[in-house]
């Protein structure tokens, strides 16, 4: 299955190019999930979700759809991965309504900019990590792109999360039975979406595969994520179909 979305879906400032003009805000996630079958959450950065919120979401959105979750800062930038077992715990706890639903895609660590490669550092996250679950590390120091690195990942499953942006590249490596991209530039042209098209069905080779696009105030990234995604359709590739759209807004 291929899931394609962006990081985020609540933005007026989407209308009227993404969302219909007169799309209420409570509305704009059960529009995102008729266009689109995934979305990356960065709500769960900075705040641990409650089960009524997960529940909402739920309920706003097609079975197949799936969430994304970033992992809180207190595990990546304020212990930096240090003692973090009991913190991994309660943050997989929280998630137990999306989990139960069928509806949990992969936690994403994403580590600070300036955290070097430490392979024992990486052994205390990833040891609590249950195997029920999928997980992602983005890695935002070159130093930690090596084979020893890398074959650790695959020892517990957790796949390199492949991002690109203006700073640093991360190398086309699969660790996982999943893979996990994160497309950051702020545009892409058509010739450019045909490479990701290209990129993504490589990937899928390897198993399901989940990419987002960058979220700005302007729709660049949804409008791209839409095309992407009709495009894997067009040609025929096994991406997983986001709902039928809602009927149009009051």
């Amino acid at each position: 299955m291929i899931y394609i979305g962006t990081s985020g879906w609540a933005y007026p400032s989407w209308k009227p190019d993404f969302y219909p003009p007169k799309t209420a805000s409570a509305k704009f996630l059960a529009y995102y999930a008729s266009q689109l079958n995934c979305v990356e959450v960065n709500y769960t950065f900075r705040t641990w979700a409650k089960p009524s919120l997960l529940e909402k979401w739920i309920g706003s959105t097609p079975a197949g759809f799936l969430f994304a979750l970033k992992a809180h800062q207190r595990i990546t930038h304020f212990k930096r991965l240090k003692d973090v077992a009991e913190d991994v715990r309660e943050f997989g706890t929280s998630l137990q309504p999306l989990f139960e639903a069928g509806r949990l895609g992969p936690v994403l660590f994403q580590l600070p900019p300036n955290l070097k490669s430490n392979p024992d550092l990486l052994s205390e996250l990833l040891r609590p990590l249950p195997r029920s679950q999928r997980f992602a590390i983005e890695f935002r120091h070159a130093s930690w792109f090596e084979p020893g690195i890398f074959d650790r990942m695959r020892e517990h499953n957790i796949a390199l999360c492949i991002a690109e942006n203006e700073d640093l590249q991360t190398p086309e490596v699969f660790t996982a039975d999943f893979s996990y991209f994160r497309f950051r530039y702020s545009d892409y042209t058509s010739e450019q979406l045909q490479q990701l098209r290209k990129r993504v069905l490589t990937a899928s080779t390897h198993g399901d595969v989940f990419a987002f696009m960058k979220h700005e105030d302007e729709p660049r990234g949804a409008l791209n994520a839409r095309k992407l995604l009709e495009i894997l359709k067009a040609t025929a590739a096994p991406a997983q179909s986001a709902a039928a759209p809602p009927p149009a807004p009051e």
